[in-house]
């Protein structure tokens, strides 16, 4: 079958289209913006790629058209479809029918964590040898690769709210019909698409609803938002981490790099000692190893295979350790994981903590987040924060410590003065922030080399 997919080069889209390949069908695909890495793996899959939208891509006419969620009505390929009658579908959906429905779904929903959780539960099943499918939002660093199936019953996968299509206004996840699932905290975010924290609890109330009675919803203990979307109703085993819940966690010391698993009884049922930063990274080890759990994993075995686990591309991602610099990249773009990203490299570096943020998320363009920043970044010994046009409200009527940049270049050359020996740099973006991180990296190597 030719399939061809309008938004290919999107992290979901992109996976989509790995799995119809491995599946054995003809793809093809076209982006507004084509260009690495998703384009060179694509490529390299053999998987034509048209850049920007014309209805001559869909010339032959293909047996079925992949429509993206960033589509919309005026697009000439999304037109096309329509005046042609060609088959079309979303991604979400062809995942289900062609791929989920015939596995054991694990997924993993919530405002944070999900990557990072899902490359966590897909690696102890690896590890396992359950040989699982999976498809996630990032790049497990123990795979290499964000997508592939496998003859495994098992398929994990990262279950985002984010709306379907633009002809299928419900969350993605709720096609994913899921038997084991994580929800791992939820917050407001999304400003784009969701009107307000309830709207988006609703989704969830709705993925719930397609969980059957034999599946299991892993949440934490004592959350108010949580047990209100669990009261919409509930039809499956509801297994609750925290004090005083079916299980618990203690951490050794404020960097997360040491915990146990403790029972109901308060007993110590696994240990960890791994590479991972954070208290907010040991509470999604433990929301996988109870998923994992639930597929016929002891604890012990998950504990084991997380002392292997390595974080995903761009979350506390160390990219390099120039003049006695280093030099992060994480994905953080929310206030909470703002917090938490910067808490944990607090507790584990000596030296001052350099936080530079690129403020790019659509919820964050519209000021939804504006109050909180400030708050959010104080652990940080340095702010800089980019001022981008996009953003439709001042920084610097809410950040009183930032060194506000109005450009790229500007936000570079005041970084650059200002950091020295000693310093942890961790760059936050939920884009590429103009090449900020590699032109950084090399202009440190040029001053270490006078």
């Amino acid at each position: 079958m030719h399939i061809h997919i309008i938004g290919i080069c999107g992290t979901f889209m992109g996976g989509i289209a790995a799995i119809a390949k491995q599946l054995g069908h003809q793809v093809s695909g076209s982006d507004a913006n084509v260009y690495p890495p998703m384009s060179t793996q694509l490529e390299a899959l053999g998987i034509q790629l048209q850049s920007g939208y014309a209805e001559a891509h869909l010339e032959p006419r293909p047996d079925l058209v992949i429509i993206g969620n960033a589509l919309s009505r005026g697009n000439p390929e999304v037109e096309k479809v329509l005046r042609d009658r060609l088959r079309y579908v979303s991604g979400a959906q062809w995942l289900h029918e062609e791929v989920l429905r015939h596995h054991w779904v694990l997924a993993v929903a919530g405002t944070h964590g999900k990557t990072t959780t899902a490359s966590m539960l897909a690696w102890i099943l690896e590890d396992a040898g359950y040989n699982p499918g999976f498809m996630i939002g990032g790049v497990p660093e123990n795979f290499g690769i964000s997508a592939r199936v496998t003859d495994s019953d098992f398929f994990v996968i990262e279950a985002d709210e984010y709306d379907t299509a633009f002809f299928d206004k419900r969350s993605k996840f709720v096609h994913y019909s899921p038997d084991t699932l994580i929800i791992n905290n939820l917050e407001f975010d999304h400003a784009d698409i969701f009107p307000d924290l309830a709207a988006i609890q609703r989704q969830f109330a709705h993925l719930l609803r397609v969980v059957p009675d034999s599946g299991q919803v892993i949440v934490p203990a004592a959350d108010a938002v949580i047990e209100d979307v669990l009261a919409q109703g509930c039809w499956s085993d509801v297994v609750r981490v925290g004090a005083g819940a079916d299980w618990d966690l203690l951490a050794h010391g404020d960097d997360g790099s040491r915990f146990e698993l403790l029972d109901h009884g308060g007993q110590t049922v696994a240990s960890v000692q791994w590479s991972l930063l954070g208290l907010h990274n040991v509470r999604n080890a433990v929301m996988a190893m109870l998923a994992a759990r639930h597929v016929g994993i002891d604890v012990k075995t998950s504990a084991q295979a997380l002392q292997s686990f390595k974080s995903p591309k761009r979350r506390m991602e160390l990219l390099a350790d120039v003049q006695g610099i280093k030099v992060y990249d994480d994905f953080a773009h929310h206030p909470t994981a703002i917090a938490t990203t910067l808490a944990g490299l607090k507790a584990h570096h000596p030296g001052r903590i350099v936080a530079v943020l690129e403020p790019r998320s659509n919820t964050m363009k519209l000021g939804v987040h504006a109050q909180q920043l400030q708050h959010a970044l104080a652990v940080a010994d340095q702010q800089f924060v980019l001022q981008p046009p996009s953003l439709s409200w001042a920084l610097a009527d809410y950040l009183t410590d930032a060194t506000i940049a109005n450009s790229v270049e500007q936000l570079m050359q005041q970084l650059v003065s200002s950091v020295k020996p000693g310093d942890a740099v961790i760059i936050m973006s939920n884009g590429s922030f103009d090449g900020l991180h590699q032109r950084f990296i090399d202009t440190l190597k040029q001053r270490d080399s006078l």
